[in-house]
């Protein structure tokens, strides 16, 4: 189910700093933008998962996070590039922010690569 309003409005708040973050849809949920197109984050189920790549994880771990799981018929599937929001970091802008700085070159590889593959789709089209 897609974020509530006012769920969108809470994450706005916590990374304001990042500037306009724009949203789309996501796994039935929203995904957070910066830069119109680099997704740093989203909120699925009511949590806020973080971009995170190898090397972000530990220091997500590290800060009691837990990577993004849902359930399959063969048990439950992991998603390490996405971790939780640590929950000290939840209602404290600064600290939020910080995490989003963490989560934004991750997060900019991805789009970059997604970049690339449209534009060979577009050049083979």
């Amino acid at each position: 189910m897609p974020a509530s309003p006012d769920q969108i409005a809470h994450a706005r708040d916590l990374f304001g700093d990042l500037g306009d973050i724009s949203t789309g849809g996501m796994f039935g949920g929203t995904a957070l933008y910066a830069e119109g197109d680099v997704m740093f984050a989203c909120i699925l189920g009511g949590t806020i998962w973080m971009k995170s790549d190898a090397t972000t994880r530990a220091a997500y771990e590290t800060a009691g996070a837990r990577p993004f799981t849902y359930a399959k018929a063969k048990g439950d599937q992991v998603v390490t590039s996405l971790m939780a929001l640590p929950d000290s970091a939840t209602d404290d802008p600064d600290e939020a922010i910080e995490w989003a700085r963490l989560s934004y070159p991750p997060a900019l590889a991805a789009a970059q690569k997604k970049r690339r593959e449209k534009a060979r789709k577009a050049a083979r089209a």
